[in-house]
């Protein structure tokens, strides 16, 4: 197997085909180069082979401030990043410098034996393999809308507050109310340090690094925390939307990623096994909650700034799991389908005019065909990106 690409997905598939015992290969610019992006996921998403000691931090009721604070009734855990790609172990598999160009699928048989796919790289060197997989993510475009989010990393005793805040919609961030929203996401990284981050869940165009980082520190301010410079941060800019429904495709390049949410790395360990088998990855109940889920990309977009806590108000009333149906169950199409118009109902009319209006409008679409340069890294924080 020959995998392009060797972020959390690329590594993750590459991992479990070495322990089912096939030959791998991985090409990656940079093969051997440190994460350093924050990834959480929620813990019943995850697959019983992670390693305990990838975990960093785990909060069994993690909060949502809408109008109101909401304990959700979920476990949540933050990877140690360090440690979860330690854990991802690749030693027997052939890591290749390079950057993959083209990727050329089998389309024939010759006389002399299979045409098997390959890739090209840009040192001109030609792969080919059994099977080829296209792990490298999704393109950043002008086109695609993006989650982006400004964040510092601090010492616990600094954070005066108990709870994690999976989602902070409060207005205690300097925005002008009528300004694209943002909220506060603050989550332990383990039993030391904080990552606090102003994060723009999705836009065409997102908010930029500067506004989210005059926003946080105004947000910290506020609550009688003032930064001093010198903290660690953590930028963050993907797209939410794209990737090709195939089975020569892996994890956000895959169309793994969460439109509305931009979690992707816990789906892509919990399909890692399933893709190495080659066994269906998008059942035809998957692929109408990808369609489902797009929808919901296009709600958020067309909802009013104003009205954004009061969208999540209404989604985290529903009962948990219909929450979990909607944000995990990629193949649960009654679920998805059930949380939707549950949310559609609780929701004023107003609010449901213009999201059934959003719901029939296609999000604009790439120049098709992939691009062939490798995509501008863009880690994903929490489970979100690739």
């Amino acid at each position: 197997m020959l995998i392009c690409g060797a972020g959390p997905a690329g590594r993750a598939l590459a991992h479990r085909a070495l322990a089912h015992g096939l030959t791998v290969t991985v090409v990656d610019p940079h093969p051997r180069r440190r994460w350093a992006a924050t990834y959480a996921a929620w813990a019943d998403e995850l697959p019983e082979w992670i390693a305990p000691e990838a975990i960093g931090a785990a909060v069994d009721r993690p909060v949502a401030w809408t109008h109101r604070r909401i304990e959700l009734d979920r476990r949540y855990i933050v990877f140690d990043t360090a440690a979860l790609q330690d854990s991802l172990d690749l030693s027997g598999a052939r890591l290749i410098q390079d950057s993959v160009v083209a990727i050329d699928r089998a389309a024939r048989r010759r006389h002399d034996g299979p045409d098997l796919p390959s890739a090209r790289l840009a040192s001109g060197q030609v792969l080919p393999a059994g099977r080829v997989i296209d792990a490298r993510g999704v393109a950043r475009s002008p086109a695609l809308a993006e989650q982006t989010a400004f964040g510092v990393i601090v010492d616990r005793a600094r954070w005066p507050e108990a709870d994690t805040y999976f989602m902070d919609w409060r207005d205690d961030n300097g925005a002008e109310p009528d300004a694209p929203r943002s909220f506060l996401y603050a989550v332990p990284l383990n039993e030391e340090r904080v990552l606090l981050e102003e994060t723009c869940l999705a836009g065409l165009p997102a908010l930029d690094q500067r506004t989210l980082h005059e926003r946080l520190t105004h947000r910290l301010h506020s609550r009688g925390i003032s930064l001093t410079g010198a903290e660690p941060t953590e930028r963050v800019r993907f797209p939410v939307h794209g990737g090709r429904l195939s089975t020569a495709v892996f994890g956000a390049a895959g169309a793994f990623m969460h439109p509305a949410t931009g979690y992707s790395v816990a789906t892509s360990l919990r399909l890692a096994d399933t893709t190495v088998a080659d066994d269906p990855v998008w059942p035809a109940s998957a692929r109408t909650v990808h369609v489902l889920r797009q929808a919901g990309l296009r709600a958020l977009l067309a909802l009013p700034p104003a009205d954004l806590p009061l969208f999540f108000d209404a989604f985290f009333a529903l009962p948990s799991s219909a929450q979990r149906a909607y944000l995990s169950g990629r193949d649960d199409l009654s679920g998805t389908a059930a949380a939707m118009t549950s949310l559609f109902r609780a929701l004023p009319w107003p609010l449901r005019r213009r999201l059934a209006a959003a719901v029939v409008t296609p999000l604009p679409r790439r120049t098709p065909g992939r691009s062939t340069t490798p995509p501008a890294p863009a880690p994903d924080p929490r489970s979100r990106t690739t």
